[in-house]
């Protein structure tokens, strides 16, 4: 959601009358927030084309494949498209900051595909952040244990029916010894939401792991995944689709970003 964050402010930028020129530059501006892109293409829609001069635009679709967001971490389809735009053309000139005079609303698809997955989970930037995130699902004494462990060996999986393996070898810094983890479960959204973890089967070499350990990992995914926490930033967002089978992973959602939002936009 950070990377959506930035994207969107990316957006409002495209229609100032110092940044926007062109689709072409505009698509300038969305490569210069990623690692890398294979292909992008951005339209803005404006009728009368005067629009952009006074913070308007109508639309704005963006069509992305092969985008980096992280070094080692490609997003094979991006699609993005926005509902009529508008900002303070006068701030933005005199502050060059950017203050929405309407909610910003778009719709978001983002398509994994397996062999992209696979290839992530050897980079080390990639795996920092996994390491973070599976820290931040736990509890706090647990979140302390698992904080002196590397990761090794990522593998992830993605199997049909809506369900997913990861399977990862634990290693204590300064210690040889390993632990071989796998957990493979369904994921569904609740309210549009949050992430629920359906039937999750966790092994700790071979053999099934605590009950408690289960219900902690389950809990802390649903909690953590809240998109709720993002509304007190101003960012109102909802999930639409969560497809996974045995070839990618597909998400469609719905971000909004109200005028007061917290978070300070300026231009690029």
């Amino acid at each position: 959601m950070e990377s959506l964050v930035i994207l969107l402010s990316g957006l409002i930028t495209l229609i100032s009358p110092v940044g926007m020129v062109s689709d072409r530059l505009a698509a300038d501006v969305i490569r210069k927030q990623l690692a890398a892109v294979e292909h992008l293409q951005v339209r803005i829609d404006n009728a009368p084309s005067y629009q952009l001069v006074q913070g308007k635009a109508d639309r704005i679709r963006i069509a992305g494949r092969g985008l980096f967001p992280l070094e080692g971490l490609r997003i094979e389809a991006l699609d993005v498209e926005t509902d009529p735009v508008q900002i303070d053309a006068s701030r933005l000139r005199r502050r060059g900051r950017i203050r929405l005079l309407q909610p910003l609303q778009t719709g978001v698809r983002v398509v994994i595909n397996q062999a992209d997955m696979g290839q992530a989970f050897q980079s080390p930037a990639v795996v920092e952040r996994l390491r973070k995130a599976g820290i931040g699902v736990l509890g706090r004494q647990q979140a302390r244990q698992v904080q002196r462990y590397n990761l090794n060996h990522l593998q992830l999986e993605f199997l049909d029916d809506q369900r997913l393996r990861l399977q990862v070898q634990v290693q204590e810094k300064d210690d040889p010894t390993t632990l071989d983890i796998s957990v493979e479960t369904g994921i569904e959204i609740v309210a549009g939401r949050q992430l629920r973890l359906v039937k999750p089967v966790i092994e700790l070499n071979g053999e099934p792991a605590p009950d408690s350990l289960v219900r902690a990992i389950a809990d802390g995914v649903f909690e953590r995944s809240d998109l709720r926490q993002l509304e007190k930033l101003g960012i109102t967002a909802r999930i639409l689709r969560l497809k996974i089978d045995a070839n990618q992973m597909e998400v469609a959602a719905f971000v909004q970003v109200a005028p007061e939002s917290k978070p300070h936009l300026t231009a690029f």
